[in-house]
């Protein structure tokens, strides 16, 4: 008996890759001198790149998703197809999950190997004395050879109210999703304008609080290892709030169009899964940067 096969659709062509190499190239490059003009006290070339860069990444975001979602909408995706999106999502999220291991794999490093180290654990009062005489191993390291001292940034305030933010998100993103799966197309809307809301309070309050750790704290990217650590993981997380805000508001303007139904939607599913893996990102980044 011969068996049936599903159609796999293969989309034509697209531009969107390569627009969004270019958009990631530009905000590499005018990130990188954004640092160093704000470290030389001047502002002109890197600021304006990185705002083209941003700027053409969420044209591609746009644009690569409506083209999506017109091939959705058209019934040209099959079961075969769902579960290639399904899996492609998994690799996605296991890629996110190292590209942040490597980056508490940095803090530790930092915080276990270095900072004892250099303060003469394990034997090495020599290295001690040749490297950085009188130090003492200590974390969050404040004070830097060069003589730059910062304040520890704490986990009470701004950071204990964001924690409080995220997890309140997944909560109303989760009631969501149940009412998309039992047809309950106010409690979806309305739970999902909720998420969105508080992810940009999150995005607003970090931007408050580094307002705060520069200007007030002198926490800055030249505070040393405990500076670059603290920016470099908090940062790349805000970065990902950002993109997963933008998701939801996607999907927020599809549902207000009647996108979605109980038994398909995993485009819903998929924005879900990202933003929970963000959530318990940040739970993690709150304990080792913040309160450890």
């Amino acid at each position: 008996m011969q068996q049936e096969y599903q159609r796999y659709y293969v989309p034509a062509q697209s531009p969107w890759p390569f627009v969004g190499a270019v958009a990631l190239f530009l905000i590499a490059v005018g990130a990188a001198n954004t640092v160093i003009e704000n470290s030389n006290g001047e502002d002109g070339f890197g600021t304006r790149v990185l705002g083209l860069g941003i700027i053409t990444l969420l044209v591609m975001l746009f644009g690569w998703f409506k083209n999506q979602i017109d091939e959705s909408m058209s019934g040209l995706y099959s079961d075969q197809l769902g579960r290639s999106y399904r899996q492609g999502m998994s690799w996605f999220i296991f890629s996110e999950v190292m590209f942040f291991g490597a980056f508490f794999g940095a803090l530790f490093y930092a915080r276990m190997i270095s900072v004892p180290w250099l303060g003469g654990a394990s034997n090495n009062a020599m290295t001690n004395e040749v490297l950085w005489p009188g130090f003492e191993a200590m974390w969050p390291l404040i004070s830097t050879p060069g003589g730059t001292t910062t304040e520890q940034m704490g986990a009470m305030g701004l950071p204990t109210i964001n924690t409080i933010i995220l997890l309140i998100s997944s909560v109303t993103l989760h009631f969501a999703h149940v009412g998309l799966e039992q047809g309950k197309r106010k409690q979806l809307t309305l739970m999902l304008g909720i998420t969105i809301l508080l992810g940009i309070g999150f995005l607003s309050l970090q931007v408050e609080e580094y307002i705060h750790a520069y200007h007030e704290l002198g926490l800055t990217l030249q505070s040393g290892v405990y500076g670059n650590t603290f920016f470099m993981l908090t940062g790349f997380h805000g970065m990902h709030v950002t993109l997963g805000t933008i998701m939801l508001i996607v999907l927020f303007l599809r549902v207000l169009k009647g996108h979605f139904t109980a038994h398909n939607h995993f485009a819903f599913q998929a924005g879900s899964w990202y933003w929970h893996f963000v959530d318990v990102v940040w739970v993690m980044l709150f304990m080792f940067v913040y309160v450890l």
